[in-house]
């Protein structure tokens, strides 16, 4: 689940090398912490949060596969 997320926010911002994705996983619960460049947020979260919530319903859609909750932070 991390490497799809981290594949999603690479591929929208501009500076890749900035993108890095904290997993931390307890029980049946998955934080993923999302740390991107200042200039970049704008591009993850999107017009109303659009693009975010786009990504927490992909990442949901895996969770179900894998029986696990996932909460995603920028």
């Amino acid at each position: 689940m991390k490497e799809l997320v981290e594949l999603i926010v690479k591929e929208l911002v501009e500076d890749k090398e900035a993108v890095s994705i904290e997993e931390n996983r307890d029980g049946g619960e998955v934080d993923i912490l999302i740390h991107v460049a200042e200039s970049d947020k704008g591009r993850v979260i999107g017009v109303h949060g659009n693009i975010i919530n786009s990504i927490r319903a992909i990442a949901r859609a895996c969770a179900i596969k894998e029986d696990v909750k996932v909460n995603i932070r920028i």
